[in-house]
């Protein structure tokens, strides 16, 4: 489904994010929406994530990816350019940028200032979105990342970012806004049944 040209985009992130959870990726939210769930009040019309890049994992993602309808994004081209995916085309890719049935997805595997899912998933955070356990990028990273790519979107969305991350610091851990508790990232969790993706992704 895409959206007609005087409507507004299509932008559906959760149930991308339960395909990819049920078919056991890993990845880190990233991004404007990674920003929104810390509290940003900035729109985002797409989902950013950084996949980690194991071959096995990138085979998961590629499930996930054709389960999307998962196609090229091109500029004036309505729903895109289709492409064929598994997981040896996704090794050594910078950026794909994709329109699916429940709007655009961005893979971005090593996002500007950071060296990917390694060095992300250091400090991401823990939340429970719908139902669905997803790992964020915290907001120094998402900072670190704006602040390198230097666009002006990204220029101009530091000032609020900046400010969040201050009162996060001041506030001890408890619920936070959006129903999306951030806890500290637990690596000897199993897991569990629902489609939470946090595995050793060479199992």
């Amino acid at each position: 489904m895409v959206a007609s040209s005087d409507e507004e985009p299509l932008f559906e992130p959760e149930p991308m994010l339960e395909v990819l959870n049920r078919h056991r990726v890993a990845y880190i939210v990233v991004g404007g929406y990674a920003a929104n769930l810390h509290g940003a009040q900035r729109p985002t019309n797409d989902l950013d994530v950084t996949p980690e890049t194991s071959l096995a994992n990138l085979s998961r993602l590629a499930e996930a990816l054709r389960e999307l309808g998962a196609s090229i994004r091109v500029e004036g081209v309505r729903g895109g350019l289709p492409f064929s995916v598994d997981g040896p085309s996704l090794v050594g890719r910078l950026t794909l940028n994709l329109e699916t049935d429940h709007g655009d997805l961005d893979l971005t595997f090593t996002p500007d200032g950071t060296e990917g899912y390694p060095d992300l998933v250091r400090s991401a955070q823990s939340r429970t979105l719908a139902g669905l356990r997803i790992e964020v990028a915290s907001l120094d990273d998402i900072i670190r990342s704006k602040t390198t790519a230097g666009r002006i979107k990204d220029l101009e969305a530091l000032g609020e970012l900046h400010n969040l991350a201050a009162t996060e610091r001041q506030q001890p851990p408890g619920p936070p806004a959006r129903g999306s508790g951030p806890t500290r990232h637990d690596r000897k969790d199993p897991p569990s049944a629902g489609g939470d993706f946090r595995h050793d992704p060479t199992r």
